[in-house]
């Protein structure tokens, strides 16, 4: 049985998509558990069971105790290395290649979307496998670290992974250039993500305002689904492909 049997789509989405001239998708952390990638709140488990991730993920935490958070997320990087993309990351990749406009905005940090194979990822909350200066803000390329955290070459500051943590503001260009899809296409997908952490939850919304048709694909109820013109209930790697292959065939 293929994948547009066993999950029957409508075909009024069908068209739609057909029709679409501009689409952009927001991505979140269920499409990449479907990877084996720990959800933030589930990448608590050995030896990292008893820290609140919330105590590990802010600038205070790394001032107060460098090397813990650098080893917490490298931990996280080891994981995120292991993994790889899955039927939903190489879906959307496919729909990039379908449509003559299309924007993948992510709340992720993993980087399976561009292992996947799509192109100009906006990634709202960085990337995890990237680090940057503490102090200056600019990437800098790994090397074997001779200290845990390493120091800048440049400055001598620690390193930290590129990551937005609590209490930090999200890139603003990535944010504008967000909105700016968001507000501008004719059709949106929101697939795994809660619609709960701001301001990525207000991006499908600000689709509906643009006039598109919003799509949520999620196992699970969210803020969006009574707002939704489509609500596809499964995982992303079952229902983007189904969606894929009942439109192009």
């Amino acid at each position: 049985m293929s994948g547009a049997e066993a999950l029957p789509i409508p075909r009024a989405l069908v068209e739609t998509l057909r029709g679409a001239r501009a689409l952009a998708a927001l991505t979140g952390s269920g499409v990449s558990a479907e990877s084996g990638v720990p959800t933030f709140r589930d990448a608590q488990t050995g030896l990292w069971a008893r820290y609140d991730p919330a105590d590990l993920a802010t600038p205070e935490a790394f001032e107060r105790d460098p090397k813990l958070v650098w080893e917490w997320y490298e931990w996280r990087r080891k994981l995120v290395r292991e993994a790889a993309p899955n039927p939903g990351h190489l879906a959307l990749a496919e729909l990039e290649r379908r449509v003559s406009r299309f924007t993948l905005i992510t709340q992720n940090v993993d980087g399976l979307h561009q292992r996947a194979g799509s192109g100009g990822v906006i990634e709202l909350h960085g990337n995890i496998t990237h680090t940057k200066c503490s102090v200056e803000d600019v990437i800098v390329e790994d090397s074997a670290p001779e200290s845990s955290p390493p120091v800048c070459p440049n400055c001598g500051a620690p390193l930290r992974p590129d990551v937005v943590w609590f209490g930090e503001t999200l890139p603003a260009h990535a944010l504008r250039a967000a909105s700016e899809a968001a507000s501008s296409c004719d059709l949106f997908f929101s697939v795994g993500t809660s619609g709960l952490v701001q301001p990525a939850a207000s991006l499908p919304f600000e689709a509906l305002r643009g006039g598109a048709t919003v799509v949520e694909v999620n196992l699970d109820e969210t803020p969006l689904t009574r707002s939704a013109d489509y609500v596809l209930r499964g995982r992303a790697g079952e229902v983007l492909p189904a969606l894929v292959e009942a439109t192009y065939g």
